[in-house]
């Protein structure tokens, strides 16, 4: 299928005491698409079925993300989310907690439009 990327849109999340991965991912997945609209699906007649959403999670344990929660989670289209190494661990100096901060690009896509 000959697709066109029409949106991406990046975010940042975080866990300050849980130490929880999938946390931050989904605050981060949370933060990149709280702020997008996309008018075109009813404007032009579009189906949201047939965007491809492609999720890349960013995080220092890319192993410790539920991936299939965050994808049930995503609202609209044909959704898949990958976890990547990235994203930052900060330890707490005075307390030894790890703050895990996550990043998140979320990428939409459409049959190419004539």
């Amino acid at each position: 299928m000959n697709v066109q990327r029409f949106i991406i849109e990046m975010g940042m999340g975080n866990d300050q005491y849980g130490q929880d991965y999938t946390k931050a991912a989904a605050r981060a997945i949370e933060d990149a698409i709280r702020h997008s609209s996309i008018p075109m699906f009813d404007a032009l007649g579009l189906d949201h079925k047939q965007m491809r959403i492609e999720v890349t999670v960013g995080v220092q344990k890319p192993d410790e993300i539920d991936t299939v929660a965050l994808t049930a989670k995503l609202p609209r289209g044909q959704a898949r989310v990958k976890a990547t190494f990235g994203g930052l661990d900060v330890k707490n100096p005075d307390n030894g907690n790890i703050l895990v901060i996550a990043t998140a690009a979320v990428e939409a896509f459409l049959p190419k439009q004539v």
